[in-house]
């Protein structure tokens, strides 16, 4: 009888591609993959340490699988892991315990804890790791949209954040490298490449022997364009589309590379989290609410309607009623088609969670509400642009509603589209003409020859 495994990914889509790595070498090691709600042999947890819920979601996960399978050998792999080791190994329910940058050892691992009753433990000291970690994608859940990760770490060490003391810093993916996975998956059928990693507007700094605090890699060798040159050129992908940007990557070099690309998407997800320079400092943010407006417009002048989405945290400490009032004046100046609106949580271990005049649940939920709101009348007045517009879709799924069914997907700038039709579309790439909407947040459409 074959020996199973289950995998949970926690959090980020760097975690989602690290799990789809590993849950193919548990395939080419004779495992078969099962859902994590199920029985199974081993449980592999990719864990989130990016605030304390996310650390409680972590235990509980791995001890859920426990509970599932008291038999079962639990692998608690990732940031919590690197943030919490002690914690970890002094846990019953955990059997092996691997951190950052040695996520590829862990069938190794799992089949050394199955020989023994030992526990096993892998986690380096991230910060001194230079190297990047070689992972590769065999398969994905995905049907129509592929995640590579091109790199890991970060410099920017942001008063609220803990993903830098967890993934260490900066270290990049050889571009041959990312080229030959993403040339595998196109021969699969994978039209869509999303390029993902911690901090991708960093890519390739490490390899230039580039300090990205002090240096903008932009102005230098353009890593991170060139790599979006090569794999436009690479046949069968369609689109190319980036993960969280920082506002400084965006200059007119990089621009006029990435817009003479066809198969670039003009969706910038712009990491913004405050419009107000008070806030951006206490953050220790890398630029001002004005340099990151210059930057949208200089991307309005490369491309047509370019969608643009955020993240926001409102109640951050210190944030007076004055500040909170420049973020949504500065969020309506520039017109987002979606932000991602997070309170501010306490995370131990950053300098943030011992600032003071921390502020109370109820100001942050206020807060919170109001900018959704606003977010919501934003993206209304960006679909706005679209009715009658010819558009592209690259089908991803069915729905049924009252009782019609409809394919659904989205265009280059992730508005999502549906079209009324009972045929199975996934993966194909048609226009189609944008009529309505179907729901709050999709575009009715109709195909067109």
């Amino acid at each position: 009888m074959k020996k199973t495994a289950a995998f949970l990914s926690l959090g980020c889509k760097v975690n989602s591609y690290e799990t789809e790595a590993m849950r193919g070498m548990f395939e080419a090691a004779g495992y078969d993959i099962v859902d994590f709600k199920e029985v199974a042999d081993v449980y592999v947890v990719n864990t989130c340490t990016v605030t304390n819920i996310a650390d409680r979601k972590s235990r509980q996960m791995l001890h859920q699988a426990k509970h599932r399978n008291p038999q079962a050998i639990i692998a608690a792999v990732g940031c919590y892991v690197q943030a919490a080791e002690e914690v970890l190994l002094a846990d019953s329910a955990v059997d092996i315990v691997v951190g950052n940058n040695k996520k590829s050892d862990i069938v190794r691992m799992v089949e050394r804890c199955r020989e023994s009753d030992d526990k096993e433990e892998l986690v380096v000291d991230i910060n001194s790791e230079k190297d990047y970690e070689e992972l590769h994608v065999i398969t994905t859940m995905e049907k129509t949209r592929a995640f590579i990760k091109i790199q890991d770490g970060c410099n920017r060490f942001c008063s609220y954040c803990i993903i830098p003391y967890v993934r260490g810093r900066v270290r990049s993916r050889k571009e041959e490298d990312i080229l030959t996975e993403i040339t595998e998956l196109s021969v699969k059928g994978f039209k869509e490449i999303v390029l993902t990693g911690i901090h991708i507007s960093s890519y390739g700094s490490d390899l230039l022997g580039l300090d990205t605090d002090t240096q903008d890699i932009a102005d230098q060798e353009l890593p991170l364009a060139r790599l979006i040159v090569k794999i436009g050129e690479l046949p069968g992908i369609e689109r190319i589309r980036l993960g969280s940007l920082e506002p400084r990557i965006i200059t007119e070099d990089f621009l006029a590379v990435v817009s003479s690309v066809r198969q670039f998407c003009p969706h910038f997800h712009l990491s913004l989290q405050s419009g107000s320079d008070s806030v951006l400092r206490r953050m220790n943010r890398k630029y001002s609410a004005s340099e990151y407006y210059d930057r949208v417009q200089l991307i309005r002048s490369h491309f047509e309607y370019p969608s643009f989405t955020t993240d926001v945290i409102v109640g951050f400490p210190g944030e007076t009623e004055e500040e909170f009032r420049q973020t949504i004046d500065f969020v309506q100046s520039i017109g987002f088609s979606h932000i991602h609106v997070f309170k501010y949580s306490k995370r131990a271990g950053t300098k943030a969670a011992v600032m003071p005049n921390q502020i109370s649940e109820e100001v942050k939920s206020r807060r919170s509400d109001e900018l959704i709101s606003v977010s919501n009348l934003m993206s209304e007045e960006y679909q706005a642009h679209f009715l009658g517009r010819i558009e592209k879709i690259l089908f991803e799924e069915s729905m049924e509603k009252d009782g019609k069914f409809y394919q659904i997907g989205h265009n280059e700038r992730y508005l999502k589209l549906a079209v009324e039709d009972n045929r199975e579309l996934s993966n194909q790439l048609l226009k189609v003409r944008v009529t309505g909407l179907l729901t709050e947040e999709i575009l009715l459409c109709e195909i067109t020859n």
